[in-house]
């Protein structure tokens, strides 16, 4: 996982940014993953991510391709190619399988992860999350009994105390409940803010890490480290060390992409 500091690029962009569509000086961008790829001493892919459920199969000729691979989860059993992510808030997510001879990668915005799709995707509505389509797609998650052996890392994202939506975002994922009891694993990850209320209609406080621990639990997936929703891993109360779309955007007028990846030696 990449932090923010340590590259070419100029503020608001400083210094280490991956993303090459947010109006960075490309010349910045293209050495800011030179020096990613040399860190990895392998051949990264960097997606077009589209807030979608789309799984891309890597391969060597990933690295080489001219025409971007729109999706926002990919897989891969080739060694040598970095299955890579870019977030500013959104919550990477990365898996090992098992038998140590795949590996995989996820880009977990509220849209992905519910499967609500955006209208940039290019895709129809569907109601499974970028984790299910994940699971269903790559050989060694298809398998829910192979699933409770995998290592899943999830990487800093907007955190409980930052990420304020609205009741749409609470209904994708409350859509999603088969029983009485995710109906209220799933409110206890919403933070109704009372002041809300009687402005501009309800807002929350969303629970992005642990939603994603709840699909992947819901999935057989029993081995998850990484982010466990804390301030630490938190993007936008951590300046200094995450880019955070939320945070800069506005004030700013954009900012970087930081990159996680997985792959195999």
């Amino acid at each position: 996982m990449s932090l923010r500091y340590g590259g070419a690029s100029a503020p608001p962009f400083d210094t280490f940014n991956m993303g090459d569509h947010v109006g960075d000086d490309p010349t910045h961008v293209q050495a800011n993953r030179q020096l990613w790829a040399q860190s990895t001493a392998e051949n990264p892919v960097f997606l077009k991510q589209v807030h979608g459920v789309a799984v891309a199969v890597l391969d060597a000729s990933s690295v080489q391709s001219s025409t971007p691979i729109e999706a926002d989860a990919c897989w891969t059993d080739q060694s040598g190619v970095v299955c890579t992510m870019m977030v500013a808030d959104c919550l990477p997510i990365l898996f090992a399988a098992p038998d140590g001879k795949s590996v995989a990668a996820v880009h977990a915005g509220w849209r992905g992860l519910a499967g609500q799709v955006s209208a940039s995707s290019h895709s129809t509505h569907q109601p499974l999350g970028v984790i299910e389509s994940l699971s269903t797609q790559w050989p060694a998650a298809a398998n829910p009994a192979d699933r409770e052996h995998m290592v899943v890392w999830l990487g800093p994202c907007i955190g409980p105390q930052a990420f304020e939506v609205g009741p749409e975002v609470r209904d994708a994922f409350m859509s999603a409940a088969q029983s009485a009891q995710d109906m209220k694993a799933i409110e206890a990850l919403f933070v109704l803010q009372p002041s809300s209320v009687a402005l501009d209609g309800p807002k929350y406080l969303a629970n992005l890490s642990a939603l994603a621990r709840w699909r992947l639990q819901r999935l057989g997936f029993k081995r998850v480290y990484g982010n466990d929703g804390t301030a630490d891993w938190c993007t936008v109360t951590n300046p200094l060390r995450f880019f955070s779309h939320r945070r800069d955007a506005a004030v700013l007028g954009g900012t970087g992409r930081m990159a996680a990846g997985i792959w195999l030696r």
